[in-house]
């Protein structure tokens, strides 16, 4: 592929504000794409690709390159890729063999999977021999993963109208709302998705919803609903009959979900901001089933979101589980006698998984509840993110 001064500048540019101003990558590469209308389809997915595969990619590219400098690093970067650098100025200060002979002395597996070796140590301890799979499946490029909108088509009418637009899917067995795409694309100008016919959602992110085993009718609350994409698929499930809500801290995540459901066609979701205790104790004892999507550190997600690596530490972690105890202690008490409840991350370590739900069901205020399934879903097995969901029911 021929390289182009201009796009390895908006690479430069964002890998600047990433790390230098820590900014999210995801945000960073939208801002960056919105800059220069003139870039093409192709110069846009240069600049995006390139920029994630350097950030999952940054330790290992700064221990390789000759400098810190971006010309340096990115130059390491695409011969890593086992490509040949033009003969520019810019590039005169890299010799291609001696990275490749310092590359080929590495041994220390942190390093080799571009990871904090804190980060590797933990998922020793955790995983054991588990861990080194699990985390170089993780640094591989996530496939896009789409979730039919069953309240408006079913997946093979999808299938079709997609591929009369050029954009061919696959389907995989055990998860019956979701459609691959075989190759990367931009599916949000496509006119199914103005049309609500389909979300772009993780396939074991569709685990979740369906484990709540929810009817329509039922009276749901999705307790730390983000931006809203597990309610849409709880919507679809209930047939749009029941009632679903969503509620979170943030309330701008909430405006998310409004203009999502107003696509999609739902009508049952109502959004409610957690303005703090009192809003769990008004609810109390009043939804047949609660899902708890829990925050977390987020070491599930890493193929689509690298810069969560660099973002983490162990106190951050530590944080986030206080976090997620004080969450099912105190939200499960909105379930009703016989009801059920989800407890789920997109993490893979089991401090943030079973363990938390172990503590719970030993608290007083867990005695009340029991373990129905859980499920650990690991993308060295899956082929795709990183889950935990348990589900509990309250005795009656």
């Amino acid at each position: 592929m021929k390289l182009h001064n201009n796009t390895i500048r908006g690479v430069h540019a964002a890998l600047e504000a990433i790390f230098q101003e820590g900014q999210y990558a995801d945000k960073v590469i939208e801002r960056t794409l919105k800059s220069n209308p003139k870039w093409g389809a192709r110069d846009r997915s240069f600049i995006a690709e390139t920029t994630y595969e350097m950030v999952r990619w940054w330790r290992l590219i700064n221990h390789l390159s000759p400098s810190e400098s971006y010309w340096d690093l990115f130059g390491t970067y695409w011969l890593m890729q086992g490509n040949v650098l033009p003969p520019w100025e810019e590039f005169s200060g890299i010799n291609p063999e001696r990275i490749k002979a310092k590359y080929e002395k590495l041994d220390n597996p942190a390093l080799l999977e571009s990871i904090p070796d804190w980060l590797h140590e933990m998922g020793k301890k955790e995983l054991g021999d588990k861990w080194e799979q699990e985390i170089h499946s993780l640094n591989e490029e996530a496939e896009v993963v789409l979730r039919v909108n069953t309240l408006k088509t079913t997946r093979e009418r999808l299938r079709n109208q997609l591929a009369e637009d050029g954009i061919k899917t696959y389907i995989v067995k055990g998860y019956p709302d979701a459609l691959i795409l075989e190759e990367r694309q931009n599916v949000f100008r496509n006119a199914a998705f103005k049309e609500g016919l389909f979300e772009v959602q993780d396939a074991s992110s569709q685990l979740v919803a369906a484990a709540l085993a929810v009817e329509p009718g039922m009276r749901v609350i999705d307790a730390c609903a983000g931006a809203g994409g597990k309610s849409l698929h709880l919507a679809a499930l209930m047939e749009n009959k029941g009632k679903i809500l969503s509620m979170d801290v943030e309330e701008w995540k909430l405006q998310q979900t409004k203009l999502r459901a107003r696509r999609d066609g739902v009508s049952i979701i109502e959004r409610k901001v957690i303005e703090g205790s009192k809003t769990i104790k008004r609810l109390k004892e009043s939804a047949d089933r609660l899902l708890l999507d829990v925050p977390c550190s987020g070491l599930g997600v890493l193929r689509r979101n690298p810069d969560t690596k660099w973002k983490l530490s162990p106190e951050s972690i530590a944080d986030v589980q206080k976090t997620q105890q004080e969450i099912i202690q105190s939200y499960s008490s909105m379930v009703k006698k016989g009801g059920q409840m989800v407890y789920a991350t997109c993490s893979i370590l089991p401090s943030e998984n079973q363990n938390q739900v172990e503590k719970f069901l030993a608290s007083e205020v867990g005695q009340d509840f029991e373990l129905i399934e859980d499920q650990k879903v690991l993308a060295q097995e899956s082929g795709f993110d990183g889950f935990y969901i348990a589900r509990l029911q309250r005795k009656p």
